[in-house]
């Protein structure tokens, strides 16, 4: 036997696997991702643009593309000021219930979005514990935008906490407590060397959020009510025109969903590649 013929053996079936596994993993986004997407684009556009367009100038679709830039404007910034609270305290504090404020921080990952609303309208709804209270100070939460940005807020809340809280504890505190050495407030330390360090988790973790924002369904759908108009969001809008066979509408509006969705990665794509030596810089393991 040639011993050529046994070295190169081991070195064919090698590449021969990772050629099959790369043509499995195209396949799968090919069926499940690529496939899908177009779809929406090629049944929003069966008619021509025209129709399209019309859809989309629709009250109730300018109505719903107004509420889910309204509802994500409010939950996304609310977000951030709790991901960075409760990842500053998760990282640089030892204390009683550490815990127990990681485990709250996931919930919404192990509740289903359907619940958290549905919890939302046993507590403020019209018989709810705090529903008439409520009414009888004149403040509409549940069938208007409060709740819709509270059931918003709760599915998004994990996000930007999850994105920062292995990043700051890969990086430690040593510059921090440098810089209070020198004399730097607790402001100026925040601005000047935790921000710096955590800018990009950030901002990935502000993606994120803001992406699941604009496409949540369940939990929005609990509590909207569904009042055309006044309470849909955009996915709410998709599922009602989809049930009222506007095929040509409910695709239009799906189609601008995955064009935030798009625009969106293509940020996060353009971000790694303008500044992918400092990300890698900043990543856990980075020097």
């Amino acid at each position: 036997m040639n011993p050529a013929v046994g070295r190169r053996k081991p070195g064919l079936t090698r590449r021969l696997v990772r050629l099959a596994l790369i043509l499995l993993a195209l396949v799968f986004l090919l069926l499940f991702l690529v496939l899908p997407l177009a779809a929406v684009f090629v049944e929003a556009f069966r008619q021509g643009v025209e129709p399209y367009l019309e859809s989309i100038r629709q009250p109730e679709a300018l109505s719903a593309i107004r509420l889910t830039l309204l509802v994500a404007a409010i939950a996304v910034p609310l977000n951030v000021v709790f991901g960075v609270a409760a990842a500053w305290a998760m990282t640089r504090f030892e204390f009683r219930g550490k815990a127990l404020l990681g485990a709250l921080i996931d919930l919404p990952f192990s509740v289903s979005p359907v619940i958290s609303g549905l919890v939302y309208v046993l507590l403020f709804g019209a018989q709810g514990w705090f529903g008439p209270w409520l009414e009888a100070h004149g403040v509409k939460i549940i069938f208007a935008v409060p709740g819709l940005v509270l059931a918003t807020v709760f599915i998004t809340l994990p996000f930007v906490a999850r994105e920062l809280i292995p990043l700051m504890q890969s990086q430690g505190s040593e510059e921090e407590q440098a810089a209070r050495v020198l004399g730097a407030s607790g402001w100026q330390m925040f601005f000047r060397v935790t921000l710096p360090n955590i800018r990009w988790a950030l901002l990935y973790g502000v993606l994120l959020c803001n992406a699941r924002a604009m496409g949540e369904f369940g939990a929005v759908s609990v509590v909207s009510g569904h009042i055309r108009g006044l309470t849909t969001t955009m996915p709410l809008e998709v599922e009602m025109r989809y049930n009222e066979y506007d095929y040509v509408g409910a695709f239009a509006v799906a189609s601008l969903l995955a064009l935030l969705a798009l625009l969106t990665l293509g940020i996060k794509t353009l971000l790694e590649w303008r500044y992918g030596d400092e990300l890698a810089a900043h990543a856990p393991g980075g020097h």
